[in-house]
């Protein structure tokens, strides 16, 4: 007798990307990139020892990604992050608010246990982040 029932193909695992991007942040990130001539043009987004957590986001344009650099493509947008900050920021949304107190891009992180006031700084689970003042 023939087995005529369809065999199920084991699906691949999907890594979801490190680092996404909000729809406010990837507007906000085309109208600061709409008259730049590079297409390699791209967010770079680090960590960095410091702040009232022990560590904080940095964020920066950039005209090109280096050696080392992971390239995370967002609703168009190249983000590129260095080897080191990707486990800090693993499932991480980055988005732009705009309201009375300020407007910036902001980072709505999985991996943080503990931030400060200032928004900039954090601490995960398995780092024990020196903390330190809060600075802007």
């Amino acid at each position: 007798m023939l087995n005529t029932e369809p065999q199920l193909q084991p699906q691949p695992e999907v890594t979801p990307p490190p680092v996404t991007l909000s729809d406010a942040a990837a507007g906000k990130l085309r109208e600061l990139t709409e008259q730049e001539q590079n297409p390699a043009i791209g967010l770079r987004v680090y960590v960095y020892s410091g702040g009232c957590s022990g560590f904080r986001y940095g964020m920066m344009l950039e005209d090109q990604p280096t050696a080392d650099d992971l390239t995370v493509e967002s609703q168009g947008i190249r983000v590129y992050i260095d080897d080191q900050s990707v486990q800090y920021i693993q499932g991480a949304e980055i988005d732009y608010v705009d309201t009375l107190m300020g407007a910036g891009f902001t980072v709505n992180n999985p991996n943080a246990v503990a931030a400060c006031g200032c928004g900039s700084s954090f601490r995960t689970a398995e780092s024990a982040g020196q903390p330190g003042a809060c600075h802007h």
